[in-house]
């Protein structure tokens, strides 16, 4: 253990080796893109921002029921007219109005997240050819809701992927906050669709189980997005990931030295899954969330030494099958 905590911060001192997975010319498959559908992002912070009267509000909660049900929780109110006050009251805020201006300078153009999308939909439907095409609206909800992901309907709160340096920022911590950013946007977006897919067995409560979970679903955002950077998949920055790789066999015999893959406690589970700024049981050099890392290796090899299509791989609910048929083992640093 002791090991384990020098040389991470040894590598944290001296500079962290070239040890990234290499990077490759990457281009997306034309003929999966020959079938990509085409993704309308509706506007909606701009007709609900635009809307000055009582009458206003209920002709767009009309137009767009999905949205207000769901959403903006229309059920919650005694009535609709409750809804229409609340919003018109939010919308003569003179702080949501700052917010909303700036959302409409920052995200002026989103052409870039509409093919991204369109991208990313051609590739899940290429692979599960029961995906349907949600409606995707977009919204300023002053930092309540981030993303609403549903399997007809995806509303993104863009006031919540403000640049970093923005005055405006949502209440998070800054470990959390920095992924908050256009560039993970639409892998968030793939890494929660990801879930309808990632079969598990929730008998299953071993910490090796939440591993496999989480490593077959940047598993799916890589295949769904392969030209994307891990950085914005998994929320580590290049230089974590790169200390990561560097530390590979270290962290791996931090979980076997101590026998946690078939650890059941909920408490240690969180050590090593569970968001947090660094993995401290491990090194407080560590990035949060190794448990997840070292998961998405295993995943990883298990794909590549069974040549596993990822329909069959996301399906595939046996975690301790996974990480014995994978031949998992970390990559020596030259």
């Amino acid at each position: 253990m002791r090991q384990l905590l020098s040389v991470f911060f040894l590598i944290s001192l001296i500079g962290f080796i070239s040890c990234e997975k290499k990077e490759t010319a990457c281009e997306l498959d034309s003929d999966i893109l020959s079938q990509k559908p085409a993704v309308e992002i509706v506007r909606l912070e701009d007709e609900f921002f635009a809307a000055k009267t009582a009458e206003d509000i209920n002709h767009l909660i009309e137009k767009y029921p999905d949205f207000a049900d769901r959403f903006l929780e229309k059920g919650l109110y005694p009535n609709q007219d409750s809804l229409v006050s609340v919003l018109l009251t939010a919308h003569t805020d003179s702080a949501l109005k700052v917010l909303h201006d700036s959302v409409k300078v920052e995200f002026a153009d989103i052409s870039d997240i509409q093919t991204e999308l369109e991208h990313a939909f051609a590739y899940i439907k290429h692979y599960f050819p029961d995906f349907k095409i949600p409606k995707v609206y977009t919204y300023v909800s002053g930092f309540t809701t981030d993303l609403l992901i549903e399997e007809d309907m995806i509303v993104i709160g863009l006031d919540y992927f403000l640049p970093a340096d923005h005055a405006f920022q949502p209440d998070l911590p800054r470990y959390l906050a920095n992924r908050y950013e256009r560039k993970y946007l639409v892998p968030m977006i793939v890494l929660a669709i990801s879930s309808r897919y990632n079969q598990i067995n929730p008998a299953d409560n071993r910490l090796l189980s939440e591993m496999i979970f989480y490593g077959k679903a940047y598993h799916f955002v890589k295949a769904i997005m392969p030209c994307t950077s891990d950085q914005f998949i998994i929320g580590y920055t290049p230089a974590e990931i790169e200390e990561c790789w560097a530390n590979e066999e270290f962290i791996w015999s931090h979980f076997v030295e101590n026998e946690l893959l078939f650890q059941t406690n909920p408490f240690e589970i969180r050590k090593y899954i569970g968001e947090a700024p660094f993995t401290d049981a491990i090194s407080t050099n560590a990035p949060g969330r190794l448990g997840r890392w070292v998961g998405w290796n295993i995943v990883d090899d298990y794909q590549a030494s069974q040549d596993i299509e990822l329909p069959l791989l996301m399906a595939e609910s046996d975690a301790e099958k996974i990480f014995r048929q994978s031949g998992y083992r970390p990559r020596r640093q030259e």
